[in-house]
């Protein structure tokens, strides 16, 4: 059964190593967006992902789709226009300097994309999951048209919903969110966001918490999860939770609440390489342990080791094998070189 994702994948340019844009002279070319990188990790994990997106018809397109078939992602629904590709430009972080992103991605392919453009019925008829994140309906009005087309066609045929708030100010207001998402989180089964997202969105706030300070309290965040599972009626609420310590360091865990009962993950103290696509490697190993029949608090465990690894890893994707993310869930986080 396949498991599909719906977004915008975008050409990604960044500095190599730790150059700001002002002194680049050279940009590293490669891909990515939420979605995307969610079905690249669940095809590497051995799922059969496929990601449904609109892409321009030219080399910067096929250049794209050949990227996505080396990964073992399906891209059979992929709707190709003439047009442009959204681009974002990526300066990493370092110590106390944060990472920075540029979008120039406004009348995109895939923001381009209209009702009817692509056959739902089709794409899910042999699917078991659906994934999408608050990114795609920020990119356009008729994109959030699409995506909640999208929503009722899964829910029709019974294919489960996962959906990643991924709030980000930069395509929307927090009013517009909020409206849009509410009318899209009722469709959703699984409902995933970060320490803020909830906040920033809904308006629901965890007690107790600073994300700016890092300091979480976990009975605020319990207080969120069920807020939200109460409203919309989500079968499941997962929260990351990341305590920054600096650019560089930051302290990793998870959360994940069923309607009863609240599950904790173990906590992991990383030094980021890359810590875009973070988050998306969560949704990516939730979503892999509950379709492989997980226990809830295995499934959030695996999440949060999977995603862990992810900020040891450059660029978007998360090049990691299911053995590589369950040796450090089972608690091998030692780094010792592997012989």
């Amino acid at each position: 059964m396949k498991i599909i994702t719906f977004g915008e994948i975008m050409l990604r340019l960044q500095p190599f190593g730790f150059e700001r844009f002002v002194q680049a002279r050279e940009y590293e070319a490669t891909f990515g967006g939420g979605e995307a990188n969610v079905a690249v990790s669940l095809a590497n994990f051995g799922k059969d992902a496929s990601f449904v997106t609109g892409l321009p018809d030219n080399d910067i397109g096929k250049a794209c789709l050949q990227e996505l078939h080396r990964y073992g992602v399906s891209t059979e629904f992929v709707v190709q226009k003439s047009g442009r590709m959204g681009i974002y430009y990526c300066e990493k972080g370092a110590s106390q300097r944060p990472s920075k992103v540029i979008y120039d991605r406004a009348g995109s392919v895939a923001a381009g994309l209209q009702v009817g453009d692509i056959d739902w019925k089709a794409v899910f008829a042999d699917a078991e999951w659906f994934h999408f994140t608050g990114i795609t309906p920020a990119l356009s009005d008729n994109m959030a048209e699409v995506t909640l087309e999208a929503c009722k066609a899964a829910k029709e045929m019974g294919v489960r919903i996962s959906c990643d708030l991924n709030y980000r100010k930069k395509l929307w207001s927090k009013e517009k969110a909020g409206k849009v998402m509410g009318q899209l989180v009722p469709f959703v089964d699984l409902l995933i966001a970060n320490e803020a997202d909830a906040d920033d969105v809904f308006g629901i706030k965890a007690a107790k918490s600073d994300v700016t300070k890092g300091e979480i309290d976990l009975e605020g965040y319990r207080s969120v999860a069920k807020q939200l599972t109460e409203r919309f009626g989500c079968n499941m609420v997962a929260i990351t939770l990341r305590e920054s310590v600096s650019a560089s360091r930051n302290l990793w865990s998870g959360l994940l609440y069923d309607g009863e009962s609240m599950f904790v993950s173990k906590k992991y103290d990383m030094q980021i390489v890359d810590r875009v696509g973070g988050g998306d490697s969560f949704g990516a190993g939730l979503i892999y342990g509950l379709t492989e029949g997980y226990t809830p608090k295995d499934a959030l465990e695996f999440a949060v080791a999977a995603s862990c690894l992810k900020h040891s890893v450059e660029g978007d994707f998360n090049m990691v094998t299911v053995g590589e993310v369950q040796a450090l869930a089972g608690g091998d986080g030692s780094g010792r070189v592997q012989r």
